[in-house]
């Protein structure tokens, strides 16, 4: 009996540490490796390994998956804890570790659910409980003390196949078909071939019929968009004597193009000082703009009474290219403010606790104002564009709630020099292409350092600079009208049929217990 019980151990212990490779090895599915089909088969594998497992034991394996999902595919963040957060190495890695263990518990509550809900019919469990328990997870990781959607299966199709059924549901709702698609490839482990054959055409003809429910289509119009990469080194950007320098690089890296373009954008913080301490450089900037007939869209901390916002404001011509004035002034209207900020590097919560412990906490322009959630598009030479700074292009409806008819071109500016050579900010240009296809609209992405892109309406990218290269990228960007499914019904359909699923299976779980 005593061996049986070893033998018992062992084995889920093996079990659990087979989970983490499996969640492991889904990092290669994202950017800058995109392997896709390697999350299929992870969480195919994990969910056929879970079928006989007391919910209590459901819960450890898929905690293990989750952990091994996020210890490996954000390992990145303890980079700016490291190298800029002033930790040692050990600190900001056991940091890192805790903030993926707390990730891990959402897919560990999915592997609870299924096993407390779970019906005795394998593809009842497979292909529609499953599917609704990991898409909910997911999403309520997107907004649970303030979010955290990275690695959302579905950027896992950013270059897959299925990516254009995004235009419609978007990328939760791939998250739910990749789901529902590994549960058909479970169920061929235990040899019932036929799900996957009757999954494979419906995915085929879902990524077929897409289109027809999107008006997209071009314009007849383009912009020439020129994206200025300044690479300014991160230990330098907020120094008072560097202000002046990066300034000028910026302006300096624009000069070729300023008889030629129409738009120009600089990256986030491009300007890393409030508008009235720089004001004679702005006033400069505004001028050359309109004399040139463009318009300068930058990054800058805006201000107003004691309040400081991460914004974006537009310099030179915001209504047309040809105006005898240009428009900027400090406190105008065409300006937009980040509404989401980053938890420790744009807001501390508990400060008065937190900001003595360590330079973590403490890092320069860490006590930000929040914009407001919907915000007018701005205005640059008569185009109208759609931002989002930084770590806000990760949340879908945020950016929908800002987008509408007249919108032509979607706009994310980001410094990702925090996050060194890590796959950190490739993955979030991967992020950034998922809001083209959903959305219908091109995209430019402005940075300091890289991944500097122009991405078109499908999400590919077109136009690109290297990384940790000063660079000018210069783009004629054909222009879109219409609107895409995401669009006009974002995720309410797929948390609608989601959520009405899962109260029927749990309202047949308290019936059958009574």
């Amino acid at each position: 009996m005593l061996n049986k019980l070893r033998a018992s151990a062992h084995h889920a212990k093996m079990r659990v540490v087979l989970a983490y490779i499996a969640g492991a090895s889904t990092a290669l599915s994202f950017a800058p490796y995109s392997i896709w089909p390697i999350y299929l088969v992870a969480m195919a594998t994990v969910l056929h390994m879970s079928r006989n497992l007391s919910a209590k034991e459901s819960f450890t394996f898929w905690l293990s998956f989750g952990f091994g999902c996020f210890s490996v595919g954000i390992s990145w963040v303890h980079v700016s804890m490291d190298k800029f957060g002033g930790l040692p190495l050990i600190a900001s890695i056991g940091l890192m570790s805790l903030l993926a263990l707390y990730l891990a518990l959402y897919p560990a509550l999915c592997g609870y659910l299924l096993q407390k809900l779970t019906p005795k019919n394998q593809l009842v469990r497979n292909l529609l409980l499953f599917p609704v328990l990991w898409m909910l997870t997911e999403w309520a990781r997107g907004w649970v003390l303030t979010g955290f959607p990275w690695l959302w299966a579905g950027y896992s199709q950013t270059e897959g196949p299925i990516k254009a059924i995004a235009s419609v549901i978007g990328v939760l709702g791939l998250s739910y078909l990749i789901a529902m698609f590994a549960g058909a490839l479970a169920l061929c482990l235990q040899k019932r071939w036929y799900s996957t054959a009757i999954m494979l055409p419906l995915l085929a003809l879902a990524t077929c019929i897409s289109p027809m429910f999107s008006s997209v289509e071009p314009n007849g119009e383009s912009v020439k968009v020129t994206l200025v990469q300044g690479n300014i080194p991160q230990s330098m950007k907020w120094e008072p004597d560097a202000l002046w320098p990066t300034m000028m690089k910026y302006m300096d890296l624009s000069r070729d193009e300023l008889a030629d373009t129409d738009i120009f954008i600089w990256p986030e913080a491009a300007i890393p000082a409030p508008e009235s301490m720089v004001s004679d450089f702005l006033d400069n900037a505004n001028k050359v703009a309109n004399l040139n007939n463009s318009a300068i869209i930058t990054g800058i901390i805006s201000n107003q009474q004691d309040n400081f916002y991460n914004s974006l404001i537009v310099l030179g011509n915001h209504s047309s290219p040809e105006q005898s004035e240009a428009d900027y002034k400090i406190g105008g209207t065409n300006e937009f403010r980040k509404h989401h900020l980053l938890p420790i590097g744009e807001f501390v919560p508990f400060e008065a606790l937190l900001r003595p412990i360590a330079p973590l906490f403490n890092l320069p322009m860490s006590s930000f104002a929040r914009g407001e959630y919907q915000q007018p598009n701005l205005n640059a030479v008569g185009h109208q564009v759609a931002p989002a700074i930084c770590y806000e292009i990760a949340f879908p409806e945020q950016l929908r709630a800002n987008v509408n008819e007249d919108t032509e071109l979607l706009l994310t500016v980001s410094n990702d020099a925090w996050f060194g050579t890590s796959n950190g900010p490739l993955q979030h240009m991967e992020i950034a292409q998922m809001r083209s296809i959903e959305l219908g609209r091109p995209l430019v992405r402005a940075t300091n350092n890289g991944v500097t892109a122009v991405v078109d309406e499908q999400g590919n990218i077109t136009h690109r600079l290297p990384q940790f290269e000063a660079g000018v990228l210069v783009a004629d960007i054909p222009l879109m009208k219409g609107v895409t499914g995401f669009s006009k019904w974002g995720e309410w359909p797929i948390l609608i049929w989601s959520s009405l699923l899962f109260l029927l299976f749990l309202f047949r779980y308290i019936k059958h217990r009574h």
